[in-house]
């Protein structure tokens, strides 16, 4: 196989301790994946004014430590290459070397609990241990201060990594059957495709954080600066009115009445707290270029009118600024629609409308993509089981936009509806041969009024509904736990939707 493609490598700036010498951010270690296709600036920090020496496969340059004990190279492009190499910084006392350094593409995994879901808990996990050997698939997987501790109060150790620094840790490895286990499911099976696909190696950089709302990964100036969203940042974020209940009832519950080690203007640092998240993890990524984002989150904003209302804009507001921070106005960004989970025991009630939001992103975000996961849904359980498929969902939405294949990226999603002698005429995107259903079944789903089945036959690209008036609106998939069944040739599910009739 010939690569044609190069990377490019920057490091975190971090503050070191001032004692240090020569070091390298903690997000350099063995094993890991370099972003091909660009330039290649490395820094760090040294002894002042002693020289550094950088080498990569057969390049080498050098520099001089700056008084600040800041340094930098810049490195040439690389082709993408499967073969191993070592990454050397040296100076006249010390080296770091890197072994097993591999030129391919980075894809950073971020969310909630869907997206930190591990491969271990997954529904294909025990058939799917034999094929997790993958020599060119790497993750770079974090835990962070925090995780699974809830309803109850944290520690103190907890509440002295609650800061930007010792958030996240983590370290890069190889995929094998003692490593696969802990990885993001979703970014596992992902990952897996498009390697199978492109055979160039696949670097999985996971932050998702449970129960995280989506303002936590938001830039906190951005937030701050913006019009409406700048309520989100006044105050102590436990009592905050603009953000989510649920997150500031779980964070009362870790944090209380406790006297906080790390805090700023908007309170006590959590993995909740607005800004946070981006602050930690983010904020030093932004420095390394990657290939592009997965993101599946929404279940934390998804539980109030008002919270709903906003998400399509926070989450434009959210990659707008990701690529401008990364300097990459292209950068892909693929999101998983929300499931169906039932109103019994959960608190769905607005996750029809919170969808059909997610779905309308779709026109708002350029070199952008939703898989439809609504198909999938757990009655009774927020954690639908079957990653697998969503991987997979994602990576024909990078398949065909990033890498430019002839694959069917997505199942049908809206065009028009057309009002006409006594039926509704739907027309679809993404339709592949034809429109048909996952059950073979007559057509569910449709509807005029959010609950009463509407008669339907199919027309291969489009659906031909029966209603005597012309109504406002057609809606399908519109139940928190949607039976609907449309599908495309390749059994790709329609997404949820309300669309204005014509």
């Amino acid at each position: 196989m010939k690569l044609q493609n190069y990377f490019l490598l920057t490091v975190f700036c971090i503050s070191f301790p001032s004692y240090s010498q020569l070091r390298l951010p903690p997000f350099f270690t063995d094993h890991m994946v370099l972003q091909r296709d660009l330039l290649i600036p490395i820094q760090g920090k040294g002894t002042p004014k002693s020289s550094i020496v950088v080498r990569f496969g057969s390049e080498q340059y050098r520099t001089q430590v700056l008084q600040d004990s800041t340094w930098r190279v810049i490195l040439k492009k690389q082709q993408a290459n499967t073969l191993g190499q070592a990454l050397t910084i040296k100076n006249k006392n010390e080296q770091i070397t890197l072994n097993d350094v591999l030129v391919g593409d980075l894809w950073l995994c971020i969310g909630q609990s869907n997206m930190e879901w591990p491969l271990k808990n997954e529904s294909h996990y025990n058939e799917e241990l034999n094929a997790v050997h993958q020599p060119l698939l790497r993750f770079y997987n974090t835990t962070y201060a925090g995780k699974n501790s809830y309803n109850q109060k944290f520690t103190d150790s907890l509440l002295k990594l609650l800061n930007p620094k010792d958030f996240y840790q983590g370290k890069w490895e190889v995929s094998n059957p003692k490593s696969a286990p802990e990885m993001s499911a979703v970014g596992y099976y992902f990952g897996k495709k498009i390697l199978q696909e492109e055979e160039i190696p696949i670097g999985l950089i996971h932050m998702a954080i449970g129960g995280a709302p989506i303002e936590a990964f938001i830039r906190p100036q951005t937030l701050r600066r913006h019009p409406l969203f700048k309520s989100k940042m006044k105050g102590n974020w436990l009592y905050n009115e603009a953000l989510p209940v649920w997150i500031r009832e779980r964070g009362i519950q870790n944090l209380g009445d406790l006297n906080p080690l790390h805090k700023n203007t908007e309170g006590p640092h959590h993995a909740f707290q607005p800004g946070f998240a981006y602050t930690a993890g983010i904020k030093p990524l932004s420095q390394i270029p990657i290939k592009g984002i997965l993101w599946y989150q929404g279940e934390s904003n998804a539980q109030e009118w008002e919270r709903v209302l906003e998400y399509n804009s926070l989450q434009k507001l959210m990659i707008d600024d990701f690529r401008a921070q990364w300097k990459q106005p292209k950068l892909p960004f693929y999101w998983v629609q929300l499931s169906s989970i039932d109103s019994t025991q959960y608190k769905s009630h607005f996750w029809p409308e919170f969808r059909n939001e997610q779905r309308k992103a779709l026109d708002r975000i350029a070199y952008g993509g939703m898989a439809v996961s609504s198909d999938l849904g757990s009655k009774n359980d927020v954690h639908p089981r079957n990653k697998k498929e969503i991987g997979n969902r994602l990576a024909r939405w990078a398949l065909n936009k990033t890498y430019k294949k002839e694959v069917l990226p997505s199942g049908p999603l809206p065009k028009e509806a057309l009002f006409k002698n006594g039926k509704i005429i739907v027309t679809f995107h993404h339709f592949g041969k034809e429109l048909q259903t996952s059950d073979g079944s007559a057509v569910r789903g449709f509807s005029i009024d959010k609950k009463t089945e509407l008669e339907a036959v199919l027309r291969k690209a489009q659906v031909e509904l029966f209603t005597k008036t012309k109504p406002e609106f057609i809606y399908y998939g519109w139940q928190p736990f949607s039976t609907a069944n449309l599908v495309n040739s390749e059994n790709l599910p329609t997404s949820t939707f309300k669309l204005k009739v014509k």
